[in-house]
């Protein structure tokens, strides 16, 4: 178990980097975000997850498919969706999955990915503290993340929502940052914690 972690964050590293030095605009997303911003009040708390997601702009596509395949990353294109797989004989879920901002990850979703600001900065600033941890790549904002994750709300969006409410990352003053139907979907998971 313990390789199967270090597994998908070597290969988180290897991919930020990969676009680091093509000097490509991105984000990390999914659960890999979901679990650096629940380290920042709980690092007990942090659930690990199997894949890595990256937000890319369209427009950069072809540069990330040359910096990734000089990391030893293979390009995928199934059923839609781009991925970057951790070599020639690796799967679907040893890979690192993109997501392209402002689209829809999917036709019947209510809003499109966040947009990618234009930022270079590496480091996540901690919400209680004035230190910072330095992740070493560019994460995605906790307002984008939890819109992202209210969108897709699936079993392990919602799981991952359901961590962030529990270490107090998000409470109940934020369903007014969010129109419907995400607004309704936030204040579901307060009103039934468990499911």
């Amino acid at each position: 178990m313990v390789r199967a972690v270090e597994k998908v964050r070597d290969r988180l590293l290897r991919a930020s980097s990969a676009l680091e030095t093509a000097n490509l605009n991105y984000a990390v997303v999914g659960g890999n975000a979901v679990a650096i911003w629940v380290a920042t009040i709980d690092e007990a708390a942090v659930r690990n997850t199997q894949d890595v997601d990256v937000l890319i702009r369209r427009v950069d596509l072809d540069r990330a498919i040359v910096a990734m395949h000089a990391a030893g990353f293979v390009h995928r294109l199934t059923s839609g969706i781009h991925m970057f797989l951790d070599g020639p004989d690796a799967k679907a879920r040893d890979a690192v999955h993109v997501v392209f901002a402002g689209e829809k990850v999917r036709p019947d979703h209510a809003e499109a990915a966040p947009d990618l600001p234009d930022t270079s900065h590496s480091s996540l600033k901690l919400p209680k503290q004035s230190d910072r941890i330095e992740t070493g790549f560019k994460i995605i904002a906790l307002e984008l993340l939890v819109r992202m994750k209210l969108t897709s709300f699936r079993d392990k969006d919602r799981t991952h929502l359901r961590d962030m409410l529990d270490v107090g990352l998000i409470d109940s003053t934020w369903v007014a940052r969010f129109a419907l139907p995400l607004s309704d979907r936030l204040q579901l998971l307060i009103d039934s914690p468990e499911g």
